[in-house]
């Protein structure tokens, strides 16, 4: 049985923070991190917002558009670093919020390849017949934990949510192959210490330029696909020099390629299902394309997905 997506929703913070607001607390300047990162604002949730009132209004979102209701959903996956406490987790909080009382509910915690890794999981459950509708939700709100004194990482996160309902569809839609992967050895290079993240930016940016581009280009494979069948990249939205390194590995024009960075920042396990209800709105997903998804984050973890969208 294939899996695929049936609806997506998201939900972004009210709040923006532009680099000129960063600029009178820190010092930097909106020109050093456009140029570093494409960043040029990003969403920060309120204090009485937290992971879990996120993750509700995407997984509302998701539902709404799937035209599934909560009491069809028999699984519920969250992908986050940020939950609202060790537990229960945010899956079982949005359970009871949703009134999803049939559905399993657990946390899935690979950083920003989260939403890979919560994606494949369900793909599994799915393609097994133990269960038909999935709902995912990656989010996060990383501005608890990051260091706004430090301006290395306080410039690249922002908050936010997106979700995915999976469920069965028809003979050559859904997932087609898939790539998962983590290097323990490399924790060391972007973790969470005491109460922020500290990052080794050249040794993650390293890593990632590599691992985006042979991930998408390794799930292609498998799929018995090419470089020129891709309809759209939909890269971690991490970085746009990493984004672009990994476009320019697989051969694809401008246009082929989201971006929401310079919108959003980096939102972890939330930057791929946002990224694709923005393509959603805007009308640019059509019905056969070929998706190519991949992320990379702490862990090291890393997860690419080759979709083919339509029910």
């Amino acid at each position: 049985m294939n899996a695929g997506i049936l609806g997506l929703g998201r939900y972004l913070p009210d709040k923006i923070v532009t680099n000129a607001d960063l600029e009178k607390i820190m010092d930097t300047s909106d020109e050093w991190i456009r140029t570093r990162t494409g960043i040029e604002e990003r969403r920060i949730a309120n204090d009485d917002i937290d992971t879990s009132d996120m993750a509700y209004e995407a997984a509302k979102a998701a539902l709404n558009n799937a035209e599934i209701s909560a009491e069809e959903i028999d699984m519920i996956l969250v992908a986050t670093v940020t939950p609202d406490q060790s537990f229960p987790s945010v899956a079982c909080m949005i359970q009871e919020k949703l009134g999803a009382m049939k559905a399993a509910a657990m946390d899935v915690s690979a950083a920003c390849a989260g939403f890979m890794y919560a994606m494949i999981t369900a793909q599994q459950f799915i393609k097994s017949g133990a269960y038909k509708h999935v709902l995912i939700v990656g989010v996060e709100k990383l501005s608890k934990v990051t260091n706004w004194e430090d301006r290395n990482t306080a410039v690249l996160f922002g908050d936010g949510a997106g979700a995915a309902v999976l469920g069965p569809v028809s003979d050559g839609k859904g997932v087609l192959s898939f790539e998962l992967g983590a290097d323990g050895t490399g924790g060391k290079h972007l973790l969470q210490e005491g109460d922020f993240i500290h990052m080794n930016g050249r040794e993650v940016f390293k890593f990632a330029v590599r691992q985006m581009g042979e991930s998408s280009l390794g799930v292609l494979d498998k799929a018995g696909l090419t470089k020129e069948d891709v309809d759209l990249l939909v890269p971690h939205q991490a970085n746009i020099r990493i984004m672009e390194a990994s476009r320019e590995r697989l051969g694809l024009p401008l246009e082929k390629m989201t971006k929401t960075v310079h919108k959003y920042g980096n939102t972890s396990s939330a930057s791929i299902p946002m990224a694709l209800v923005e393509e959603m709105e805007a009308g640019r997903i059509k019905d056969n394309d070929l998706i190519v998804m991949v992320g990379f984050g702490g862990g090291l973890t890393w997860g690419a997905i080759a979709l083919r969208w339509g029910k």
